[in-house]
């Protein structure tokens, strides 16, 4: 079973500024892999994913424009590319009915605000006496919460808009049954079979108490009765 251990690391000023790098690189990358998907089915054009990581990747860091970013790890700009393909691979399971529960939207531009984060393989990250080292950003501290059960097989880095980093290691256990619920011997309403007997006597207790001062915090238009402007008729019981 894949289980998900987060944990809250402190890079150092030169690390942070890496780390805002490599979201900056990976957010372009995504964004520009929307644009290519979507430029491509405009224009007719049948792309395999392998094709379009290799305009928005590998030939963009020979390009002018885009030549900063080769100075991040090339596996955080492939996973944002992967990323991208897999929202549009969702969607469309969506929309043909393949992909069950709530209905996926199209994907869309990533932007500066908000949470950002980049997702890292077994190739772009190591752990080294506790602490985490990340591909062309160094060894970062760790706050351990507790030990993880297994070797990791990827890390997602999340920057949050408090500027506080995480670290979500994906790793596999084994799955533990919760213990058995003891039965309780408590008696309790026929009536109500979920509560006991005396906390159903406060409950209606409590009701009691709170219905007069409801009423007259009330407006006179909202309740008649806590104004006294009832109808004679209507006292009385008869019909107006």
């Amino acid at each position: 079973m894949l289980v998900r251990y987060r944990c809250r690391i402190d890079p150092t000023p030169g690390q942070r500024q890496a780390l805002a790098r490599a979201l900056g690189c990976a957010r372009v990358v995504y964004n520009d892999t929307l644009a290519e998907r979507r430029r491509a089915y405009q224009a007719g054009e049948q792309l395999s994913d392998t094709e379009v990581q290799r305009r928005v990747v590998t030939l963009a860091k020979h390009t002018t424009q885009w030549a900063w970013l080769a100075e991040v790890a090339s596996v955080v700009l492939v996973q944002a590319c992967q990323d991208a393909h897999r929202a549009y691979r969702n969607w469309f399971n969506s929309l043909s009915g393949k992909r069950k529960g709530r209905r996926v939207g199209r994907p869309r531009y990533r932007t500066k605000r908000g949470r950002q984060s980049i997702r890292l393989t077994r190739n772009g990250f190591a752990l080294h006496a506790g602490r985490l080292y990340l591909a062309k950003v160094g060894e970062v501290r760790v706050r351990w919460s507790r030990e993880l059960p297994s070797v990791p097989s990827s890390v997602t880095i999340i920057r949050e808009p408090d500027s506080r980093y995480y670290a979500s290691f994906v790793v596999d256990r084994d799955p533990t049954p919760l213990p058995p619920v003891a039965r309780s011997t408590h008696r309790r309403d026929r009536s109500w079979p979920g509560r006991p007997r005396h906390d159903r006597r406060q409950r209606r207790h409590h009701r009691d108490r709170r219905q007069p001062a409801a009423l007259a915090r009330r407006p006179a238009a909202a309740c008649p009765r806590a104004a006294g402007t009832v109808p004679q008729a209507e006292r009385l019981g008869q019909p107006r």
